[in-house]
């Protein structure tokens, strides 16, 4: 049996259209409102990315050696940063087991990163990347995407308050200084494939996700072991 076609009337077109009025109207005051959609941050597609150049935390002799490819903006690595990182830096690093080693891996996804990563290179000039990188992770909500169109004014009162000599701070993110920087760290995450952040190589394993510290602290003990001397076997005795 055929299937009737039933035409909308003329009024229930009427309460439709208001119905949609009604749904944008609300979407833009939520807009104005909130301030929150951004734009992307402009990166200048004809500079050349440079050599990847990584800042390292810990001893340059540990016994291992541990690389972070990370995105200022990606959640998992504000939670990893946050939450893991501490205690891998008070029970880890500071005994001298091992050094880590943080490549900043701007993703597309994340418009407010680039910014992010600009504003720590320019912070390493002082000799405080460590203390901008905590700073952005711990306020990452604060400066992401969804929270302002405008990040570097929240990065700004950042760099105030971990004692940056601001005049020349502020140039140097103005001047996007370190962008070659940026994009060579970027392209080698690309060159060793990395697919998601934060990922991390300890030793010969590649480790993707936000791991607790127990199961970093299995890694570095297997990494460890791997290079530890083998001891030679003992003579047998003469008889």
């Amino acid at each position: 049996m055929a299937k009737q076609t039933v035409k909308p009337s003329k009024s229930g077109s009427f309460v439709g259209i208001l119905v949609v009025i009604a749904v944008v109207g609300i979407a833009a005051i939520a807009y104005l409102a909130n301030g929150k959609a951004s734009k992307a941050v402009t990166v200048d597609p004809n500079v050349p990315a440079g050599a990847a150049f990584g800042y390292i935390r810990g001893d340059s002799t540990a016994p291992v050696q541990i690389i972070e490819f990370g995105d200022f903006e990606c959640p998992s690595c504000g939670q990893f940063a946050t939450v893991t990182e501490p205690d891998i830096r008070s029970r880890l690093i500071a005994t001298g087991q091992v050094a880590l080693t943080f490549y900043d891996f701007p993703l597309d996804m994340h418009r407010n990163t680039w910014a992010a990563s600009n504003s720590a290179a320019c912070a390493a000039d002082q000799g405080k990347f460590w203390e901008m990188h905590d700073r952005l992770f711990e306020g990452q909500n604060e400066w992401n995407t969804q929270a302002t169109k405008d990040p570097v004014s929240v990065m700004k009162g950042y760099a105030k308050e971990i004692g940056l000599e601001m005049s020349k701070w502020q140039s140097c993110v103005d001047e996007a200084k370190h962008l070659d920087r940026i994009k060579g760290n970027r392209a080698e995450a690309l060159r060793r494939n990395i697919q998601s952040t934060p990922t991390f190589i300890i030793g010969d394993k590649m480790v993707p996700g936000a791991i607790t510290y127990d199961a970093f602290k299995a890694y570095v003990d297997s990494a460890a072991a791997a290079k530890a001397p083998v001891k030679a076997p003992a003579k047998a005795a003469a008889k």
